[in-house]
C-alpha cells in the first residue's frame, strides 16, 4: 500500500512540475500514474481471493493465524 501511496503522490509531483517545464515528458508521468492504478487493482485483487480462501477454510486459517502468533 505504501508503494501506490508513493507512486501516486510521485506521479502528482511530476505531473505540475513536468507541465511547466516540459510537457513533452508528461506521458512518463502517466506511466507512473498507470503503475499505481495496476498494483492497486492487482491488491484488491488479491484481498478479494484471498477473503473467499478463508470463507472456504476457516479452521485452515485459524491455525495459520495461530502459527503466527506463535511466531511473533
Amino acid at each position: 500500500m505504501v508503494v501506490v501511496i508513493a507512486l501516486s503522490i510521485e506521479t502528482l509531483v511530476m505531473t505540475f512540475e513536468l507541465g511547466h517545464e516540459d510537457p513533452t515528458k508528461l506521458p512518463y508521468a502517466g506511466a507512473i500514474g498507470l503503475t499505481a492504478a495496476v498494483l492497486l487493482i492487482a491488491w484488491g485483487a488479491f484481498v478479494k481471493f484471498n477473503r473467499v480462501a478463508e470463507d472456504l477454510e476457516p479452521e485452515a486459517m485459524a491455525e495459520a493465524k495461530q502459527e503466527d502468533d506463535q511466531a511473533q
